[in-house]
């Protein structure tokens, strides 16, 4: 029986990951396993553990960090520190008041929330539950005119950038879900889309695939994000890049900047880690085009890694739900007051005063 969130901190919280362990408590075995799980069976999201636990960092000495900092600017968007939340979607599952909470921390902590298309609260809740800088997570609707009005009410509610997601056409189920029983419940919708009636696809001729002339009936196109680029002043961000090749076409098509991302492993079963492929990409794109990660980040020393590999900045996914689950506002603005401890610490140590200082000379394969 899982319990309701707390109003405090978890004594016995002592790092970020600690939420991750503590998360059983408050959420159903089938809930967890939903959230905990990837796609398949799990190949991607234990590559995405392993790829960070690859590396070590290099401890330097006698270096003077007393005026050290982690600030950054993303786009010319100053940030506080290079910790974001990624999208997540139907937080509700985590606590009754799912991305309200979220927002709160986000305002607390100065930290950037990319709400998702997939909220459980609609966007313009999220956007007055918190001033902090936010950004907007955009799956491709069916037809064009929903997608349009997800943009217009992204930029009407005062985010400031949007960020589509490219490499979930499909969503392959979790094994691990399946197999705990778990099923979405009734009152997870997605409270963005409450206005647009479901398109009614046409039926499959005999013979027919139910993936290709199924599910990707209605999967974006390169026709379909140069539309989109056309239709918002906002910066435009590209999550789910993982080739080289897909991120040098991304960056010459005009968008704004990249996220290097597997979905948390939930989407191709068998894909590469984030951290494995992030440096082609830095190089494929270079020195100067903003770059973030995402995916498999549990410590300030994964941020650390990721920096020092070729990200400008990282987002945090499941962690903000576990630790949404046990504290709510209070416990994601601790999970993100750790992890930025966490950062600073290993800056301090590997003699990096500012993000800028950090780079492939910091780490080395363990």
């Amino acid at each position: 029986m899982s319990q309701p969130p707390l109003s405090r901190i978890p004594p016995e919280i002592r790092c970020a990951q600690d939420y991750e362990a503590l998360a059983e408590h408050f959420l159903a075995p089938p809930t967890l396993a939903y959230i905990a799980g990837g796609s398949g069976r799990d190949v991607t999201l234990a590559a995405n553990a392993a790829a960070f636990a690859a590396w070590r960092i290099y401890p330097r000495l006698l270096r003077d960090v007393t005026a050290g900092h982690t600030r950054l600017a993303l786009a010319g968007q100053p940030f506080a520190h290079p910790l974001l939340l990624a999208p997540v979607a139907f937080q509700k599952l985590a606590h009754a008041q799912a991305e309200i909470e979220t927002a709160r921390a986000a305002e607390a902590t100065q930290t950037c929330m990319v709400a998702s298309t997939l909220s459980s609260f609609a966007l313009e809740d999220i956007a007055r539950a918190g001033k902090a800088m936010r950004w907007f997570q955009l799956y491709f609707q069916p037809q064009r005119d929903a997608t349009l009005d997800l943009v217009q009410r992204a930029e009407a509610a005062g985010y400031a950038a949007l960020v589509v997601t490219l490499d979930a056409s499909i969503q392959l189920p979790s094994l691990r879900a399946q197999r705990a029983g778990f099923a979405m419940p009734a009152d997870c919708a997605p409270a963005n889309l409450a206005r647009h009636a479901a398109v009614a696809l046409p039926a499959l001729a005999p013979g027919d695939s139910r993936i290709f002339q199924g599910a990707m009936q209605t999967a974006p196109t390169w026709a379909d994000l140069d539309w989109l680029l056309g239709q918002t002043r906002l910066p435009l961000w590209v999550k789910g890049v993982l080739h080289p090749q897909d991120a040098a076409d991304l960056k010459a098509r005009g968008v704004t900047g990249l996220i290097v991302s597997n979905h948390g492993g939930r989407t191709l079963d068998g894909a590469p880690a984030s951290l494995d492929a992030l440096p082609a990409i830095r190089a494929a794109v270079g020195a100067g085009f903003p770059l973030l990660l995402d995916s498999g980040i549990r410590s300030g020393g994964d941020a650390f890694k990721a920096l020092a590999l070729g990200a400008d900045a990282v987002l945090i996914g499941r962690l903000q739900m576990h630790a949404l689950s046990v504290a709510g506002a209070l416990g994601v603005a601790h999970l993100l007051k750790l992890l930025r401890e966490e950062l600073e610490a290993c800056m301090a140590l590997a003699g990096c005063a500012t993000l800028a200082d950090i780079g492939p000379h910091s780490v080395v394969r363990g």
